[in-house]
């Protein structure tokens, strides 16, 4: 059976189809010790495939863990500077997985973390309508116009977002508490369409994704998704 190495690697639990180009694209990818390109098949039975030295096999178990990440961790596998990971905290976790979408450095709340590279593409993918809710805390409370321009689109980048539900929690310490539920996947949206309607955000915490939430899990602690769970993942309406 052939299929297209980006997706050979995420099945395989390295990363997800867009990482997968991307090491790709670096040159960091092998075939029968040859340098990969991409849009190149692999035979899954025959073909060699090695990612930075070492040999990439496909996942003989399909591992998916939660995380309450704290604030000053990167969601990455590395880091070039020497900053704390995600992965520093997953202690007893043998398997390699690797981060569903990502959180900011200075961004907690509920991550997700698999070596289902199929069903992390469908999550990260803006075409499958994945809702995300986060806490937002901001100085003063957003006036009606604002609020009105959160949920019904804002344009940036010369695309509008899509319409969001959004809700004034509580006054807490001087802080103003927003929750708020979008379908988006930008870059660091969430601050910046605050930043659009004038506020910003002095703590940002993602509370739930795709009907999954935190619940008691504490920061910096994980626990592994049940099949029930994971078969909910994957019957996310699109």
């Amino acid at each position: 059976m052939r299929v297209r190495l980006q997706k050979y690697l995420a099945d395989c639990g390295v990363c997800s189809r867009r990482k997968a180009e991307e090491l790709i694209a670096g040159g960091r990818v092998y075939v029968n010790e040859q340098i990969a390109e991409i849009g190149m098949s692999v035979d899954i039975a025959q073909d060699e495939v090695v990612l930075d030295g070492r040999y990439v096999k496909p996942a003989s178990k399909r591992i998916w863990i939660m995380l309450n990440k704290p604030e000053g961790y990167i969601t990455s596998a590395k880091d070039e500077f020497g900053r704390k990971t995600v992965l520093d905290l997953l202690h007893g976790v043998d398997e390699r997985v690797f981060p569903v979408g990502r959180l900011d450095y200075d961004t907690s709340g509920l991550l997700l973390l698999t070596n289902d590279g199929e069903l992390a593409n469908k999550l990260v993918h803006p075409s499958y309508n994945v809702e995300k809710v986060y806490l937002v805390s901001v100085r003063r409370a957003p006036s009606a116009e604002a609020l009105m321009a959160l949920q019904n689109g804002i344009e940036m980048g010369g695309r509008t977002t899509r319409p969001a539900r959004i809700n004034i929690i509580c006054k807490d310490g001087g802080l103003v508490k927003v929750e708020i539920a979008i379908k988006e996947g930008r870059n660091r949206i969430v601050r910046r369409m605050f930043a659009a309607v004038g506020h910003k955000v002095i703590a940002l915490e993602r509370l739930s994704l795709g009907g999954l939430t935190l619940g008691n899990i504490e920061k910096g602690s994980f626990r592994y998704l049940s099949e029930t769970e994971i078969f909910g993942l994957t019957s996310t309406p699109s």
